[in-house]
């Protein structure tokens, strides 16, 4: 009786690696990858940048060509979607109507964007950017647009705007909260980026909410809480992600705001697994669970799925990072710096190239770095290998960072 294929669930950034990594752990056995989406595995964080910018063609989104899946011997199944999991029968359903055995199972469903609730809503205007057709559409839309408004100031939103704003678009960002980027940035970062854009000219609304959308002579009106109304022809939000655990959920497996999973990405069930945007995880190198969205966790979490896969469990005990590219400004984070009780500037905010880094409980815990990559790396390898540090030292422009963290 043949043996039945590990199945990897998400054709995302985590599918992709926990394929890659079977192989490279020593599985030869069957391997199937189903993809919801009808294309090859491939890159989001370019959908709201240099993509939508038309700085990159479509066929440098992939992360792979389709000999890569052939030379490794990775099944694909794409346009396809896993609408349950029979784990009594060790099966997936497909929404194509199949059943399909499995030996073991990785669940690397994502998440999807949290849509705006308010009247009006569900205009043709009102675009989100999660996938290569949603950025597609927007392309298409911006070219004969004039005036935009983003609703959300977080990373999405605000490279939306940059983009538009290099078009020559005019672009209001309405943001709930009183300051950009704020559940993931410090309130200095946030100023240095609220200034940032709006000396690109964009129109900053903080601490406002959206109301309502209405038809307008000409595109929409966006109503909002203050009693204003704001006129355009293409409307972006961009508000957050939900994770997609509601096949899990509904195979019995833990979830709680995503599966959950233990430090090596094991789920309630021994032979399934997951990885990605979709896990609410224990993270060795924080100490606490959290769900984290980025390509360091997808790809680093995934390693460990498929290790754990292999019978050769590892915990997850990466550091986590994240980066965002706004006009000409790269800000690179690592680590988990919010909430501190300290932070030390490194470098000249006017200058626009600058660091802040954060300290709790004595110890460094993270940093915000824009157009200052050397104190990113520094500040990834500092925290990795757990290297004590001052708050005087990383302001001390003399001190050398890296020599630190090599020891």
């Amino acid at each position: 009786m043949a043996t039945a294929p590990y199945i990897v669930v998400g054709g995302g950034q985590a599918g992709l690696q926990v394929c890659d990594s079977l192989r490279k752990f020593g599985y030869e056995g069957e391997l199937l990858l189903i993809g919801e989406e009808p294309v090859l595995p491939y890159q989001r964080p370019p959908l709201s940048k240099h993509y939508l910018g038309g700085d990159l063609d479509a066929a440098r989104l992939s992360f792979r060509p389709a000999s890569h899946y052939e030379k490794l011997g990775i099944a694909l199944r794409l346009g396809v979607r896993v609408t349950a999991i029979d784990r009594e029968r060790r099966e997936v359903v497909c929404s194509d109507g199949s059943r399909l055995a499995y030996a073991r199972l990785a669940l690397t469903t994502g998440t999807r964007v949290r849509p705006l609730s308010c009247p009006g809503a569900e205009h043709p205007a009102v675009r989100y950017v999660r996938t290569l057709a949603d950025s597609d559409g927007l392309r298409a839309a911006l070219g004969d647009a004039r005036r935009l408004v983003v609703v959300g100031g977080g990373f999405i939103g605000l490279e939306v705007a940059a983009v538009a704003r290099k078009q020559g678009k005019d672009v209001v960002v309405i943001e709930a909260l009183d300051r950009l980027m704020a559940r993931a940035v410090s309130p200095q970062i946030s100023n240095y980026y609220a200034t940032l854009h709006r000396g690109h000219g964009v129109d900053l609304r903080l601490a406002t909410g959206v109301t309502a959308i209405e038809p307008a002579v000409s595109g929409v009106r966006v109503l909002t809480d203050r009693d204003e109304a704001c006129e355009a022809d293409v409307v972006v939000v961009g508000i957050g992600v939900v994770a997609n655990d509601e096949l899990a959920a509904a195979a019995g497996l833990a979830c709680r705001n995503g599966i959950v999973v233990d430090e090596c990405a094991r789920t309630s069930d021994p032979l399934l697994v997951a990885a990605g945007d979709c896990t609410m995880h224990m993270n060795g190198f924080l100490g606490r669970e959290l769900r984290l969205e980025s390509v360091q966790n997808a790809v680093d979490q995934a390693r460990v799925a498929a290790g754990t896969m292999c019978d050769q469990p590892e915990p997850y005990v990466q550091v986590p990072w994240f980066w965002s590219d706004q006009y000409d400004v790269k800000l690179q984070m690592a680590g988990i710096g919010m909430p501190c009780e300290e932070s030390v500037l490194r470098g000249d905010p006017a200058a626009g190239s600058f660091s802040y880094f954060y300290f709790r409980d004595g110890r460094l815990c993270g940093a915000d770095s824009v157009n200052r990559p050397a104190d990113h790396m520094a500040c990834r390898r500092l925290l990795a290998q757990g290297t004590m540090i001052t708050p005087a030292q990383v302001g001390d422009e003399g001190v050398d960072l890296m020599q630190i963290a090599r020891g």
